[in-house]
């Protein structure tokens, strides 16, 4: 059974970045075929996606977040990070990772998700 779990900071301040990691256990990022994303979804709005990261280690980001987004992945760990730098009160919203079969820009292709978790931007 695949699970995957974030962690990272609840509270990040304008300016600055931030940085999650989701953990994944019964399966291998680098297994094929697979696609390893992440998602958000701020208070009152739909899901967006931020990027993913695919099994070879290429990596994709949503054009209206490549500018701020990284991606990267510690395959000795099993795990895969973002970091989303200049944060601003905008950047407020449910963080979820997520497998999927192939790349996508929507939620729905997602097999797997992470339960999420609340990043809140504020000085």
């Amino acid at each position: 059974h695949v699970r995957l779990q974030e962690s990272g900071p609840g509270l990040v301040k304008p300016s600055q970045t931030l940085s999650l990691t989701c953990t994944v256990s019964g399966d291998s990022i680098t297994a094929n075929f697979y696609y390893w994303n992440w998602f958000r979804q701020p208070p009152g709005k739909d899901l967006e996606l931020i990027g993913d990261i695919s099994y070879r280690g290429n990596t994709y980001y949503n054009p209206s977040l490549k500018s701020r987004a990284s991606i990267s992945r510690d395959t000795s760990k099993n795990q895969f990070t973002l970091q989303l730098s200049s944060v601003i009160p905008e950047d407020t919203a449910m963080y979820f990772c997520g497998r999927a079969p192939r790349r996508c820009t929507i939620g729905d292709c997602i097999e797997y998700w992470g339960k999420g978790t609340l990043v809140t931007v504020s000085s």
